[in-house]
């Protein structure tokens, strides 16, 4: 029998209230959880009697375990290793930051050290971007709301989490349901996340995108656009055929009246692909009527098998100076962390075939880190 875990909130609820046990319950038992490593359900205290059976008999405190957790040799990035109950698993990467080590608009930055969890939505996934190591896998099943969650409490315990992206493995937004419901978790009690700290990313599901201003309407949109025109974004990423990028900027701009909210683009340096100057003009005269930060994301091998290169830095340079300089959009070189653990843009890749039973799993190449 499959238990689900006490972080989906939505299934717990439903079953304390079909009981007669007030919801408001709930909340309490994750900060039990969140604290109490290793913990019995049983323990929890001050619960109506009712509510011991039944936790015991359909919940556990978590359904997944820390594998293993990597860290890069300079200590900045933790890769994490999690194995779900169905035998699958996920990454999760630990990315930490001293924002007053860097610089906006020629000032220093005032804040301090905070730590970002990059998080998975599924085991797998269907977008099949060429680019990224994920897409080798193929899609496996979603992450539930719990499962989602799960992958922060594991973090929590390493260390605090300031920030949230959702750029694992999976498409955010097909796995709607789950990622609205794990965000509600992650900014109520007891984690208690601003949503302004937490960013989904997404290829472009466009009509997953129509519904964020209302169900999410505070959370960061970050959009993998990687190219200025829609050949480009089809040869890259396949997916792209059934979200035109016309549609998917008028669905940008939609969103945008209805949040007033910046959208973060993303794109990945490909050398000789989408780099060039002629590139940068292109994309500039897409959004430039946009309020958009856009975040040139340096390609990270995948293997042997990879019929990318990275730009050069000068190509790199020269693309955020033109968008800079002529369209005045403020955009930003990701600063790469974790390359010597995969755990870097477009490398997170869990090779499920060669899962040792054993507690343990072999780590390939791996996926997403962010620096906004």
């Amino acid at each position: 029998m499959a238990f689900r875990s006490v972080f989906d909130g939505g299934a717990l609820r439903t079953e304390f209230e079909s009981a007669g046990i007030s919801p408001h319950f709930v909340p309490l038992i994750w900060k039990y959880v969140l604290h109490n490593p290793g913990c019995d359900l049983s323990g929890v205290p001050s619960l109506p009697s009712a509510a011991y059976p039944l936790l015991s008999s359909k919940f556990r405190p978590l359904t997944s375990f820390l594998s293993s957790a990597l860290d890069s040799n300079d200590r900045l990035t933790t890769k994490l290793l999690i194995r779900l109950q169905n035998g699958n698993s996920v990454e999760a990467v630990i990315m930490r930051y001293d924002t007053r080590q860097g610089k906006y608009d020629g000032k220093p930055r005032s804040g301090g050290p905070r730590s970002t969890l990059c998080v998975s939505s599924q085991v797998g996934c269907k977008m099949g971007c060429k680019f990224c190591a994920t897409g080798t896998m193929g899609f496996k099943n979603n992450l539930s709301s719990g499962e989602i969650v799960e992958q922060l409490v594991h973090a929590s315990r390493i260390t605090h989490i300031r920030n949230v992206v959702f750029m694992g493995m999976g498409e955010p937004l097909n796995n709607y349901a789950a990622l609205v419901e794990a965000i509600q978790i992650m900014t109520g009690f007891p984690f208690q996340l601003s949503p302004k700290k937490i960013t989904v990313s997404t290829v472009g599901i466009i009509h997953a995108i129509n519904k964020l201003p209302i169900d999410l309407p505070t959370v960061n949109l970050a959009v993998s656009l990687h190219a200025p025109d829609q050949d480009i974004r089809c040869q890259i990423m396949p997916a792209a055929r059934a979200f035109p990028l016309g549609k998917l900027m008028d669905a940008l701009q939609t969103y945008q009246k209805n949040t007033q909210q910046k959208v973060f683009v993303e794109y990945i340096m490909l050398d000789g692909v989408n780099d060039h100057e002629q590139h940068a003009h292109q994309l500039g005269k897409l959004l430039v009527t946009f309020k958009v930060v856009v975040n040139l994301i340096p390609f990270n091998p995948i293997g042997n098998s990879s019929c990318f290169r990275t730009s050069s830095e000068e190509n790199v340079r020269t693309f955020q100076k033109v968008l800079r300089g002529v369209y005045n959009i403020r955009t930003t070189i990701r600063q790469e962390m974790g390359q010597d653990i995969s755990g870097a843009c477009g490398q997170l890749v869990v090779n499920l075939a060669e899962q040792r039973s054993a507690g343990g799993a072999s780590i390939l190449k791996d996926i997403e880190d962010l620096h906004i």
